[in-house]
C-alpha cells in the first residue's frame, strides 16, 4: 500500500480535473459546430436528408458512450490507424454532443410559430436567410438554458473515457483508490470535483432560465 495524504490525492485528482475539463470544452464546442449542421441536415425540406440525420442521432443517442468509445477505440485500430485515448474520448464525445446539441435545437426552431417562417417567405427571403435572420435569433434565446443543462452531460460524460485509458478524474481517482485501499475517501474527493464542475453549470443554466422567463413576461 502506497501511503498518499490527503493534499497528495487533491493535487493528482486536481490534475486529472484539469483533463476532464479540457475534453469536455473540446468536446462541446466542436459537439456545437457539428451539432449545428445535423440541425440544418435534420430540418432540411428534403425527405432524404431528415431521414439521414435521424439515422445518425438515433444511433448516438440509442447506444451506450462506452460502445461508441470502443468502437472509434479498437475500431480504428483494426483499420491500422493508431489513435491516442484522448483522440477517441474527444471523438466519441463530440459525436455524443452533436446528436444531443441537434435535437435539443431542433425542438427550439420547431418551438417558434409557424407564422414565423411565412413572414419571412413573404419577404422574399430564401431558407438560409430565414433561417439566419428570423428563425435562429429567436430559437437562440430558448436554447441558452437546455444548452448549457446539456454542458453537464458532457461533463459526466467525460468519466467514461476512464475505460479507454484516458487519464482524467476518474481514472485518477481510480489508481490512487488501487494504490492506497481507501476507495471511500478517494471516490468522496472525485464526486466532490464532479460536484465543483457541474453545480455551477446547473445553477447558471437555471439562472438564465429565470431571467428569460421573467423577461418574456415583460
Amino acid at each position: 500500500m502506497i501511503s498518499f495524504s490527503i493534499w497528495d490525492m487533491v493535487r493528482h485528482l486536481l490534475t486529472g480535473a484539469g483533463w476532464t475539463i479540457v475534453l469536455s470544452v473540446i468536446a462541446f464546442a466542436l459537439g456545437g459546430v457539428m451539432g449545428l449542421i445535423v440541425l440544418f441536415v435534420r430540418i432540411s425540406p428534403k425527405a432524404q436528408l431528415r431521414a439521414l440525420a435521424m439515422m445518425y442521432i438515433e444511433f448516438f443517442q440509442d447506444t451506450p458512450l462506452l460502445m461508441q468509445f470502443f468502437l472509434i477505440f479498437f475500431g480504428l485500430a483494426l483499420f491500422g490507424v493508431d489513435i491516442s485515448p484522448l483522440a477517441a474520448a474527444t471523438l466519441g464525445l463530440t459525436f455524443f454532443t452533436s446528436a444531443y446539441l441537434a435535437e435539443i435545437w431542433r425542438g427550439c426552431v420547431e418551438a417558434l410559430p409557424k407564422g414565423q417562417w411565412e413572414a419571412s417567405a413573404c419577404l422574399a427571403m430564401n431558407r438560409y436567410e430565414q433561417l439566419r435572420h428570423v428563425i435562429l435569433p429567436q430559437a437562440l434565446r430558448i436554447a441558452i438554458p437546455p444548452t448549457v443543462g446539456f454542458s453537464v452531460q458532457v461533463v459526466k460524460g467525460t468519466a467514461v473515457a476512464s475505460i479507454i485509458g484516458l487519464v482524467e478524474i476518474t481514472k485518477t481517482g481510480t489508481m490512487i483508490a488501487n494504490a492506497t485501499f481507501r476507495p471511500l475517501l478517494v471516490y468522496g474527493l472525485v464526486a466532490a470535483g464532479y460536484f465543483l464542475m457541474c453545480y455551477p453549470l446547473s445553477a447558471f443554466a437555471r439562472r438564465i432560465e429565470r431571467r428569460l422567463h421573467v423577461a418574456g413576461r415583460r
